[in-house]
């Protein structure tokens, strides 16, 4: 308990480093702020609409809740590469016609549990195999990439009619928006109560900050360590569920370079590659960044080999700006 306590005392004291993630949060304010201006005069007739609105934050809904399993993963100490695909894998499995003979709750069920089961891989891998997470999670990314493709045979498989209960969390509007954004928005406050108010999210802080000696204070490491990629995992499945519900498919496509936004959105949200510090609020925001920027390349008409390379020199940047925080510190 004193370790887990210790773990979490960087997030809750009012000290230096406090004051540092307060701040951090603040400038990632900022940048969305100056996102919206360059929104606002770039593309003042497209960008300020509704329309555009909804159409960011669907697109946040599905890769941010494959961002708060990753923000779970990395403070933990890990990394997962695999989660694109494995949503790939999960929206292919439940939108087969086997499965969808059974309805729409067995679809997502389907999803849910093929996505979970997945991540429970990657943590047997990483925590009981003593696979490295870069290489078992790379592993996967391959492996469920692949094995989507097989079972879909590299074709687009429609959501079948009687199954409109998924498309219709896309369509379904309430206050102007989407089911989809209400999931995502539960999500994050789930993750936000599991990280900040439990049992579970202390051992998290710990095994990432010092396994060693979370495992001397009586942490079981490798069971918290393969809970975490199961996690992962789950909110893999849950993003296959939205992705089926926005573009009514499944697709051994979906999710390409899903894991580069997420990791980045975690890195420039705060969270530490080591492990051991960050926030899903700072995931967020971070994911909101990455959003912006994508919907103004977008609606500007730049090439998408640009975004990438805009997005690189970002993740970069967030890196140095990091360690120099750390340096600065120590």
């Amino acid at each position: 308990m004193r370790v887990e306590a210790q773990a979490r005392k960087p997030a809750a004291r009012t000290g230096p480093l406090a004051r540092f993630g307060e701040a951090r949060h603040l400038g990632l304010l900022v940048a969305l702020a100056l996102l919206v201006v360059v929104g606002l005069v770039t593309r003042p007739e497209n960008f300020a609409t509704t329309s555009n609105l909804v159409s960011v934050l669907s697109l946040a809904a599905t890769i941010g809740v494959i961002t708060v399993g990753m923000t779970f993963v990395i403070i933990g100490g890990g990394i997962d590469l695999s989660v694109g695909a494995i949503m790939a894998l999960a929206s292919v499995w439940a939108t087969t016609l086997a499965t969808q003979s059974y309805g729409p709750f067995v679809m997502i069920l389907c999803a849910v549990l093929v996505g979970t089961g997945a991540g429970l891989v990657n943590g047997l891998l990483i925590s009981y195999g003593r696979v490295v997470p870069f290489i078992a999670t790379l592993a996967m990314l391959v492996a469920a990439r692949g094995l989507a493709q097989r079972m879909s045979d590299r074709k687009t498989q429609l959501v079948q009619q009687g199954n409109e209960t998924i498309v219709e969390l896309s369509t379904t509007r309430v206050l102007g928006l989407p089911l989809l954004v209400y999931i995502f928005a539960l999500v994050v406050l789930a993750g936000w109560i599991l990280l900040n108010r439990t049992t579970f999210g202390r051992r998290t802080y710990a095994v990432g900050g010092n396994p060693e000696a979370a495992r001397l204070a009586g942490i079981d490491v490798r069971r918290h360590t393969l809970l975490l990629y199961a996690l992962s995992g789950l909110c893999c499945g849950i993003a296959a569920v939205l992705i089926m519900a926005r573009t009514t498919t499944g697709s051994s496509t979906h999710g390409d370079l899903y894991e580069l936004d997420a990791i980045a959105a975690v890195i420039i949200g705060g969270t530490l590659l080591t492990g051991g510090r960050g926030t899903i609020i700072g995931s967020i925001l971070g994911l909101m960044i990455f959003t912006l920027i994508t919907n103004l390349f977008i609606l500007n008409g730049l090439n998408t080999s640009d975004q990438l390379i805009a997005k690189g020199l970002i993740i970069v940047v967030a890196v140095l700006l990091q360690r120099r925080g750390l340096e600065s510190r120590t």
